[in-house]
């Protein structure tokens, strides 16, 4: 192999990791997200858990976190979008920080 495959190996590697890693910290803040809504509508334990999971799926509905956005606004009721959008940057950015400390 020459240098420049390697290189270009390499760079694939950190892209996928990259891409593996940001994909986990969307899901997790996703799941963090669910259960903040969770809790302000009154559920616990399982309720809780199985709205948070709901949360997460719709994050596959279409590209970008609007889909999760307008489901918790829309599930909520009482919390506009913005204050929805401010939550799950602020538990984003817990996220990103919480796996770069397990890594």
């Amino acid at each position: 192999m020459t240098t420049f495959d390697d290189r270009e190996s390499a760079f694939e590697a950190k892209f996928a990791h990259d891409e593996e890693m940001i994909f986990k910290a969307e899901a997790r803040a996703n799941k963090k997200l669910g259960l903040w809504a969770a809790e302000k509508m009154g559920k616990t334990g399982d309720d809780a858990e199985a709205y948070a999971r709901e949360v997460i799926v719709s994050d596959f509905e279409e590209a970008g976190h609007e889909d999760v956005v307008r489901k918790v606004t829309g599930d909520l009721g009482n919390v506009s979008a913005d204050e929805v959008r401010a939550k799950r940057a602020e538990l984003l950015a817990q996220t990103k920080q919480e796996i770069m400390n397990e890594g």
